[in-house]
């Protein structure tokens, strides 16, 4: 069962991939990310339908060493107006020797070390900027102590202080939803996880799309129907 819900989602995100492809007069926005991403999507497609024609990479974006593997297919041909981009949460977490998931930092070890994300992220941005687009990064979430697989609090600021310093350097807007979010936290995460609720994803995507419709020139904060 699993794999044919893997299958129909993997299905889906390629038909939106193509679909961006075809011809239409709104901006064309990219989303890559991870779950958290993939959650605030569709309320965001809602936001900002008849005004752009928003596409979230194929499947999860994971780490910054996956993304960069596999920034070139996930552009493709497509001529992005916006990309609003992430890398981080899966970088950060805790995997044993074969990569699998840790919940415990015996034997185990974060999957991609700061060093090693930070010349990820150089890459991944030097690479989307000869896409002409603008640039817009996503900081990566908070999360409380106790997730599973094992993630630090402590070292999601780490990542987003290294990622910012790279944004700055290279002239890329930033979208701090770990700034935005974090005072929400408790209301509109699940309990003891790094993924949000339906209300979070929503309030998510609100801010995600104000940052997009500023990047393409259409002021103001959107309000879903």
């Amino acid at each position: 069962m699993k794999e044919i819900i893997l299958a129909i989602a993997l299905f889906l995100a390629f038909t939106r991939l193509a679909s961006a492809t075809e011809t239409s007069p709104l901006p064309r926005v990219l989303i890559i990310g991870d779950s958290i991403s993939i959650g605030y999507t569709e309320p965001l497609q809602e936001i900002l339908k008849d005004r752009a024609l928003v596409t979230h990479n194929p499947g999860n974006a994971q780490h910054s060493a996956f993304g960069l593997e596999n920034l070139d297919d996930w552009l493709g041909n497509v001529k992005w107006d916006v990309i609003h981009f992430n890398h981080g949460l899966h970088d950060l977490k805790y995997v044993d020797k074969n990569g699998k998931n840790s919940k415990t930092k015996e034997n185990a070890h974060i999957q991609i070390p700061l060093d090693e994300y930070r010349k990820n992220m150089e890459a991944i941005v030097t690479r989307l900027k000869k896409t002409g687009a603008v640039l817009i990064f996503a900081t990566t979430t908070p999360y409380p102590e106790g997730v599973s697989p094992l993630r630090i609090p402590a070292d999601v600021k780490k990542y987003n202080a290294a990622a910012l310093k790279i944004m700055k350097k290279q002239g890329v807007v930033v979208n701090d939803l770990y700034t935005f979010i974090l005072p929400q936290l408790s209301s509109l995460q699940k309990p003891t996880n790094v993924h949000f609720t339906a209300e979070g994803s929503k309030a998510l995507a609100q801010e995600v799309a104000r940052h997009i419709l500023q990047a393409i020139g259409q002021q103001g904060t959107p309000v879903s129907n």
